[in-house]
């Protein structure tokens, strides 16, 4: 005689009713009625109708969400308007600064100058050159098509901006003369340490944002990329969004990766020359104020979606 299993010795026999109601969900419906008389339903039944309730509850979430974020676009039309009304008033009183015209006729052929004093020689300028062709060989061969597989795993979602992913070879070489110059970096150095040569946006509904951001981060990490620096900005201020630095591990290539929902970017864009001119350090103190202010105006007025202030920043342990 064999053993027991865990639970025989109650179980009835096969030919037993009460096996045979188990079998046909009559004798769920009947442990039903006897704890609540009024229940009539099968087992089937039941979980249809739940399934019909649980689909209503989510089509009512679905709409107050669709409704909460068409309320949302139509305040930021309204007060995106405004804060472009600001930034043409303005540019009216400090009119964009046209960049001096620099004489290059006696400069070296194949040497390229930043400005009247800073000029890279040719032999840097062609290594600089260079690396940034290099760059852009990881970036059509291997890091956008990984960056498109990622993308085409949620349709909720898109890369935007895709076509300025690549920083061009002038801005490069402004951004790393010093390091050349001053602090004796070789041009391959100097443009390894440029975080955004390659730059990539994912954007997002509000309501999906947080969990988006989450998932998109596991899949960066599936594609093999090394999350290198994660920077929240939700709560900041003067900048709404998330930036992320990752490597890609065979070639060492640095690539930047922000998420956005569609106004933060757009608010981005509205307040990006605003940005650079403060970073710069172009402006005078009045001026500056004046930027921060802008800035902040428009930050105020991009939502935050649920949960995304709650994703921690991240940075690598050296």
């Amino acid at each position: 005689m064999g053993a027991d299993r865990p639970g025989d010795a109650d179980m009835p026999p096969d030919d037993h009713p009460d096996r045979r109601n188990d079998r046909d969900g009559t004798g769920d419906q009947a442990a039903r009625r006897d704890n609540d008389p009024a229940e009539t339903r099968t087992r089937q039944e039941y979980y249809s109708q739940l399934r019909v309730t649980v689909s209503r509850e989510q089509s009512a979430v679905a709409r107050q969400t669709t409704a909460e974020e068409r309320a949302a676009a139509e305040k930021w039309h309204e007060t995106t308007a405004e804060s472009r009304w600001i930034w043409t008033e303005y540019q009216r009183k400090w009119p964009p600064a046209e960049r001096p015209v620099v004489d290059r006729s006696k400069d070296p052929p194949g040497s390229w100058r930043v400005d009247t004093n800073r000029v890279l020689g040719v032999a840097d300028n062609s290594r600089v050159d260079a690396e940034c062709d290099r760059i852009a060989k990881r970036e059509e061969e291997k890091i956008s098509p990984a960056l498109r597989a990622i993308e085409s795993q949620d349709p909720d979602r898109r890369l935007v901006g895709f076509e300025h992913r690549l920083k061009g070879h002038d801005r490069i070489k402004e951004k790393i003369y010093d390091r050349i110059k001053l602090l004796n970096d070789s041009p391959e150095e100097a443009v390894s340490h440029v975080s955004d040569t390659i730059r990539y946006t994912f954007q997002y509904r509000e309501s999906r944002y947080t969990q988006g951001v989450w998932s998109d981060i596991e899949r960066l990490k599936g594609e093999g990329f090394e999350l290198h620096k994660l920077k929240n900005y939700w709560s900041d201020d003067q900048y709404r969004g998330i930036n992320s630095a990752w490597i890609e591990p065979d070639s060492g290539q640095r690539l930047e990766v922000q998420f956005h929902t569609r106004i933060s970017y757009e608010a981005k864009q509205l307040t990006h020359t605003a940005y650079e001119r403060t970073r710069g350090k172009q402006a005078d103190a009045f001026e500056e104020l004046v930027l921060e202010a802008f800035q902040k105006k428009v930050a105020a007025d991009v939502p935050v979606p649920p949960g995304a202030a709650d994703i921690p920043d991240y940075r690598k342990e050296a």
